[in-house]
């Protein structure tokens, strides 16, 4: 049976234990736990080897400058995308307006000084002041700049000791991959175990109760979901039909375990043996994106500025709305891909226009329900980027693409 087919089991299993198990359901998530322990253990290594790898294998250093700047631009461009349909589908269906929070003694304004202090530490601390020391911690976007800036240095060394260095990189990245492969064989238990925990602990009144922010939400996501079959077509002139069918693999993995890192060795493999994207584009713009591209993540942090703004009764300007926009697509990529990540950086966005940071609590209960579609909406747009940016750079393989029996 097919990896994801059991993952979908295991959903499908979670939600039945998790209505009768109830309580119980916390001697279950420590499978789930261990899951996400063993990725984290290894995604390090994954991000700073397929990144490093990819750069060296490149044909030559324009491509990589190229081929990253078309990655950026994309990805910011999807953000900010992604955080407008946030902004609209919050001020049209109003999730919060029939609520009555007072927060009124506990609200804070930041100071804009602050505000600008922030977003230039956030952007120098993507610079590690130890190499070493981010690697240990997790520091996501620090090992992406260190592994470009490692890639980059190898591709300046003379030809003896590039070619040595590469085939280095080459045998430890295979080294890491397998293990990666062996630990995603634990996905379907570990999907089945980390639903039932949401499912036995947060039951159904959590959901009716916050009803409003999580069909905003998916609406939201259901919105920039369908944009990604339109980028396909209009810069591709492809089908995006076999790109949604092959995509199910990783989105399974991704929705189970609310972790786009979790699901990127799974979304590299796939884009490569079944969707046709090149080798160079699956190891060098896929991390890239799982680590800068949080579509999702957008989404959500603007629906939830807006859902507090409208539940405490304030209103915002359009250069609140500005300001919401800036920090969100910032937020989103501070947000490290990691499950709940939206909870640390919701704070910097809602403080940023003087929103009460107290509430966040409220929304606590069914972020994991919410988290489980939004990462899969960000390594859905990851995977379709960097289609497109290898469809403009000609590698990508169209025969493998619309090839639908490798699905």
């Amino acid at each position: 049976m097919l990896l994801w087919k059991k993952v979908l089991l295991g959903l499908i299993l979670g939600v039945f234990l998790g209505f009768i198990l109830g309580d119980k359901v916390v001697y279950l998530k420590p499978f789930g736990d261990l899951f996400i322990r063993l990725i984290k253990m290894v995604i390090v290594p994954v991000i700073f080897f397929a990144i490093v790898g990819g750069i060296t294998s490149a044909e030559n250093s324009k491509a990589i400058g190229r081929v990253g700047f078309k990655a950026s631009l994309a990805y910011i461009g999807t953000t900010i995308f992604a955080v407008l349909i946030g902004l609209t589908v919050g001020t049209l269906l109003k999730p919060g307006s029939g609520l009555k929070l007072d927060f009124s003694e506990k609200f804070t304004q930041i100071p804009e000084g602050n505000n600008l202090g922030r977003i230039l530490e956030t952007l120098l601390e993507i610079v590690p002041d130890n190499a070493i020391g981010a690697m240990a911690q997790g520091a996501i976007l620090q090992v992406v700049f260190f592994a470009l800036f490692t890639g980059i240095t190898i591709n300046k060394l003379e030809k003896t000791d590039f070619n040595q260095i590469r085939d280095f990189i080459a045998i430890l990245s295979k080294l890491v991959f397998k293990m990666v492969n062996l630990i995603i064989q634990l996905s379907p238990i570990a999907a089945c175990a980390l639903t039932a925990w949401v499912i036995g602990t947060q039951g159904a009144e959590i959901l009716v109760n916050l009803a409003a922010v999580i069909f905003c939400a998916y609406f939201a996501f259901a919105i920039q979901y369908v944009f990604f079959g339109v980028m396909i077509k209009v810069f591709t002139g492809l089908s995006p039909k076999p790109f949604f069918k092959k995509s199910f693999e990783y989105q399974a993995i991704a929705f189970s375990t609310s972790s786009s890192k979790a699901a990127l060795p799974t979304t590299i493999d796939v884009c490569h043996k079944k969707i046709g994207i090149s080798k160079f584009s699956s190891s060098f713009v896929l991390p890239l994106g799982a680590s800068i591209n949080m579509d999702g993540i957008a989404i959500y942090i603007s629906i939830c500025a807006l859902f507090f703004a409208q539940a405490t009764g304030k209103v915002l300007g359009f250069g609140d709305y500005g300001l919401i926009a800036f920090m969100a697509t910032l937020g989103s990529i501070g947000g490290a891909g990691i499950p709940s990540g939206t909870i640390v950086m919701l704070p910097m966005v809602l403080g940023a226009v003087g929103l009460p940071l107290d509430g966040i609590a409220l929304i606590v209960g069914v972020d994991r329900i919410i988290d489980m579609m939004r990462t899969t909406i960000s390594i859905t747009g990851d995977a379709a980027v960097t289609l497109c940016i290898d469809h403009s750079e000609g590698t990508l393989n169209e025969e493998k693409y619309y090839k639908l029996d490798l699905v």
